[in-house]
This record gives C-alpha cells, sequence and structure tokens, in this order.
C-alpha cells in the first residue's frame, strides 16, 4: 500500500486534477470549473476574483480574459499567478502557484469560434474592468457592436488566453475533525523534477 493511494494516485498531477475536476462535473450544482484567481498589483496588494477554467493541457491550467481588464494587467506585471478550485460536493481542494504566459494562436481563436454568439460580441463591447456610467450603456454598445461585426465576428486583439505553468500544486481532501489530507508538488522549474511532501493539516 503506498501512501498516495486512492484519490491522491498517480504519477501526473495534470492527471490527477483532471481526474477530480471529472467527478466534480458530477456532483457540483454549477460551474465546477470555477477557480478563484490571484494576482498582484504594482503596490504588492493581492487581488482575487472568480473566473471560469477552460482546459487541463498537458503542463498547464488554461483561462480566457480580456488582456486590457485588471487581472491581466497583473499578470503581465509580474508574469505570476495562483488559484484554487474548490469543490463543497466532494470536500476537496486543488491549490496552483505558477508562472503565466499568454495563448494568443489557434487555441485562443478555436476557444473564442465556440463560445455563445452573444459572449462572442460582449467580448468585444466590454471594457473589462473600467468604469460604466449604467447597463444601458454597456447594451447600447452591444448594440453598436453587433451591427458593425455581424454573425461571425473575429477573436478580439485584446483577448485571449493565460496559461499558468505551476510550480506548485496542492491537492487538499477534507478529513474527519479537521485533520484534512494535503498533498504538494512542488518543483524549482518548469522543466525540473517534482518533489512530493505529504503536509500536516
Amino acid at each position: 500500500m503506498t501512501e498516495r493511494e486512492g484519490i491522491f494516485a498517480g504519477d501526473d498531477p495534470f492527471a490527477i486534477a483532471r481526474r477530480w475536476l471529472a467527478e466534480a462535473e458530477k456532483t457540483e450544482p454549477n460551474d465546477p470549473n470555477a477557480i478563484a484567481l490571484a494576482t498582484v498589483d504594482g503596490q504588492g496588494l493581492p487581488n482575487v476574483r472568480m473566473v471560469l477554467l477552460k482546459e487541463i493541457e498537458a503542463d498547464a491550467f488554461m483561462f480566457y480574459t480580456n488582456y486590457e481588464s485588471a487581472k491581466a494587467g497583473e499578470i503581465v506585471l509580474t508574469n505570476k499567478a495562483a488559484f484554487v478550485l474548490h469543490w463543497k460536493s466532494l470536500r476537496r481542494q486543488v491549490r496552483v502557484r505558477g508562472i503565466t504566459e499568454k495563448e494568443e494562436g489557434e487555441k485562443a481563436d478555436a476557444y473564442y469560434a465556440s463560445r455563445a454568439l452573444q459572449s462572442r460580441l460582449g467580448a468585444w463591447a466590454s471594457r473589462q474592468s473600467r468604469p460604466l456610467a449604467s447597463r444601458g450603456e454597456l447594451m447600447a454598445e452591444v448594440a453598436m457592436v453587433t451591427a458593425r461585426r455581424g454573425v461571425a465576428p473575429a477573436r478580439p486583439p485584446f483577448w485571449g488566453g493565460f496559461r499558468i505553468r505551476p510550480l506548485e500544486i496542492e491537492f487538499w481532501a477534507d478529513g474527519a475533525f479537521r485533520l484534512h489530507d494535503r498533498f504538494r508538488w512542488c518543483r524549482d522549474t518548469l522543466d525540473g523534477e517534482w518533489q512530493i511532501d505529504r503536509l500536516y493539516p
């Protein structure tokens, strides 16, 4: 019997994360792929907000956003981000800290094209994170974009993906009397070997 059997078993942390997410898709009532994404501004003040994780790649985690948003500006400033996936139904968490890079190529184009038309037009209309006088102003902008861009808008140049390549991944599962199970995968560099440690709760 190895220490990391059961839900923690496996030699690939990305495969474990995909397996946990697949389980959560069966039990979570809404958005099992919602992550609390943390960034830091130029003064070192942290920011956190919910976004949707869109893919767990072979070696990275991917989400999409407006590159002119506050979160994108902070990510570009530091090239670092962290997030947590938390599933109440499973009583589990996955925590990730790592290095970021933009995805502005075919993968971003394909994901943008897969979204509902209204969401694609909304991406053009929204000046994300900037002050807005009223919802009416937003809807007027959506109407103008719809007239201008039509039914097959291209991906906006200011909208695309971010890939988080982790230096640290922690898998957490609830335990009786708060004696939780925690396994942390760490590496010093993105091509380094993983070190796996069991952590005290």
